[in-house]
């Protein structure tokens, strides 16, 4: 066995680093945020006749921009506490603004819910939402799968 002077390691080994962030992208914020416009898109369908409910939604593409550059890469957005006693927000990072939508026909009773809109697009954001979670299972067994040598 061969080993260097000070660390002890073999001089022919190289460390490889990768984080679990870099390897799985921008992915995992992809999912959370479907799975909250999920959340929105069943609610809006379940107050369609609840008189003054305005439907909310997320801009899911200018997110996904904000929270990655040009080529691809997640940005960082981890707070850090600089004290014990800070709030710790990192549960709030991934959570996104929810806003109105304008709706196409408002109704006479303020109810800005179009049922057909939102079934639409609960439906779509359904299947992206499994497709999500698809890649994601995908990129984590290739993972083990590199991790235990097969």
């Amino acid at each position: 066995m061969l080993r260097s002077g000070r660390n002890g390691k073999n001089s022919g080994e190289r460390a490889i680093k990768i984080g679990i962030d870099n390897a799985l992208g921008v992915h995992p914020q992809a999912v959370q945020l479907r799975a909250q416009r999920s959340e929105l898109l069943a609610a809006n369908i379940a107050n369609a006749d609840t008189p003054g409910f305005k439907a909310r939604d997320v801009d899911f593409r200018s997110i996904l921009a904000e929270q990655t550059d040009a080529s691809g890469n997640t940005f960082s957005t981890r707070l850090q506490k600089s004290n014990p006693n800070h709030l710790d927000a990192s549960h709030q990072a991934g959570r996104a603004e929810a806003l109105y939508r304008v709706p196409l026909m408002p109704s006479l009773d303020g109810n800005s819910v179009d049922v057909q809109l939102e079934q639409t697009e609960f439906a779509e954001n359904s299947v992206q939402f499994l497709a999500g979670l698809r890649f994601l299972n995908g990129r984590i067994q290739g993972m083990l799968t590199a991790i235990k040598g097969e």
